[in-house]
């Protein structure tokens, strides 16, 4: 997904394409990414009390040129306050219509369209949930990292990461240290989510989320937008990939420390 440094609206071309892309959806997640010196204006606005988020450690995985970001793939591990740990291998874009009938039916796969202001992408999920301490123990050496991915995302990866290239020969990119809290403001018939990445150049990314039904998405989209703008949140702030930002840091970490 491209970022703008002024959101414009979708061109007739991309409505279409978002049409066909929510009829094979499962979900649609609404981000908005929020100037960070407005952060605790715009909490305030909201009625977002920052003792509440949960704490999260975010891992990606990857090879220190990005070889399976260049190919669509996504790799990563969470460890969650107070939760277990889970993984997730994420392909996008994707055409729902294109993906294969016994992969929609897994309970561990899912399709959903990410929209942000200007512009939108269509992924799918193969997701599992792990014990707590699980990713802690790979990152200590003490398993193998394709431990953490069950048969079902091996499989997945095998079939859409670049050939030959094994999980266990990828590098670890993180972590990113994360602070994410639900709640559901009043006066908005919907829950929302916040999340503050936190990037070791101290740099940060600010983004308000909420989920729908792909049926509700206009609908949705309009009550937040304006909602948001009545509580004096800016609309027309730059865009910014948080998996993006993330994988591109800690890939120029990397090849620096390897010259060394």
């Amino acid at each position: 997904m491209a970022t703008a440094a002024r959101p414009e609206r979708l061109t007739d071309e991309q409505l279409a394409e978002v049409l066909t892309l929510l009829k094979g959806a499962d979900s649609v997640e609404l981000k908005l990414t929020v100037p960070v010196a407005d952060r605790a204006r715009a909490g305030a606005a909201l009625g977002v009390d920052a003792l509440d988020a949960q704490v999260r450690l975010v891992f990606f995985f990857d090879t220190p040129d990005l070889a399976l970001y260049r190919s669509g793939v996504v790799v990563r591990a969470r460890r969650v306050q107070g939760k277990g740990d889970d993984t997730v291998v994420k392909l996008r874009p994707v055409d729902p219509a294109a993906l294969p009938k016994s992969l929609r039916r897994s309970p561990s796969f899912s399709v959903e369209v990410d929209a942000m202001p200007g512009g939108f992408v269509c992924s799918g999920s193969m997701k599992r949930a792990l014990e707590p301490g699980a990713v802690k123990a790979v990152l200590a050496g003490e398993r193998p990292l394709r431990k953490l991915f069950s048969k079902e995302q091996r499989a997945f990866y095998a079939t859409h990461a670049p050939e030959g290239l094994a999980l266990d020969e990828l590098a670890v990119l993180g972590p990113i240290f994360v602070l994410k809290l639900r709640f559901a403001p009043e006066g908005l018939g919907r829950r929302l989510v916040t999340e503050l990445w936190l990037y070791p150049d101290n740099s940060m990314i600010l983004e308000l989320s909420t989920k729908c039904a792909p049926t509700g998405a206009f609908d949705a989209a309009a009550e937040l937008r304006s909602f948001l703008a009545e509580h004096g949140v800016d609309l027309s702030g730059e865009q910014h990939t948080k998996t993006k930002k993330a994988l591109e840091f800690f890939s120029k970490r990397v090849r620096a420390e390897s010259t060394v």
